[in-house]
C-alpha cells in the first residue's frame, strides 16, 4: 500500500510518499519513496499560488499513484489570515485528490503526535526523530513541512481501520 502524506500551506506544502509491506494484518516494513515541498511565491497572486499547488498535487498523484492520501487537518491558529490561507490550500488539495479519485483521510496534529510519539503534546523535534526512526533514515527529513507530511502518512498506516474523517472515492 502506498500513502501520500500532505502538510498544507500556501507558501510551502510538504509531501511525503511511503509504502508499506503487510504480512497478514501486521505492518511489516515502512519504505520511504520520496519527500519534499511545493513552494509558491510568498507575495504572489493567491489564485496563481493555489493553482500551482493544485497542479503539483495532481502531478504527485499521477507519478506516485497512492492508494490513500493523509492530510493534516487545521488546528487553532492565532493569526486569522494564516488559517484562511491554509484552508484555501487544503481546499485545492482536496479538490485535486477528489479529481484523481484517491481516498483522503484527515488527521489533526495532536492525533499525529499521539500516534507517533504516544504523546499529543510532543514537540516538532520528537515527531521528527520518530519519523526518522520509523523510516530508518540517517537524518531527519528536511524541511519541517516534509517531515510533517511523512508523519501524517505514518499516522494513516497506524490508524488503518480506525479512520473517522474520510473522503470517499467516487
Amino acid at each position: 500500500m502506498r500513502i501520500l502524506g500532505l502538510d498544507p500551506g500556501t507558501a510551502t506544502t510538504g509531501y511525503g510518499v511511503i509504502e508499506i509491506e503487510k504480512q497478514q494484518l501486521e505492518v511489516k516494513n515502512f519504505k520511504l519513496i520520496t519527500y519534499g515541498v511545493i513552494n509558491t511565491k510568498a507575495n504572489g497572486y493567491m489564485p496563481q499560488r493555489l493553482c500551482e499547488i493544485y497542479k503539483q498535487i495532481r502531478k504527485l498523484i499521477e507519478k506516485h499513484k497512492p492508494d490513500q492520501i493523509a492530510l493534516e487537518s487545521l488546528f487553532f491558529f492565532r493569526n486569522q489570515k494564516t488559517v484562511i490561507t491554509v484552508a484555501q490550500a487544503r481546499g485545492v488539495i482536496m479538490m485535486a485528490c477528489q479529481g484523481k479519485k484517491v481516498p483522503l483521510v484527515e488527521y489533526p496534529p495532536l492525533q499525529v503526535k499521539n500516534v507517533l510519539c504516544k504523546n499529543g503534546r510532543a514537540d516538532k523535534k520528537e515527531v521528527q526523530e520518530e519519523v526518522k526512526k520509523i523510516l530508518k533514515l540517517k537524518h531527519i527529513p528536511k524541511p519541517d513541512d516534509a517531515a510533517d507530511a511523512l508523519a501524517a502518512a505514518i499516522c494513516c498506516v497506524r490508524m488503518k481501520g480506525k479512520n473517522t474523517h474520510h473522503s470517499k472515492k467516487q
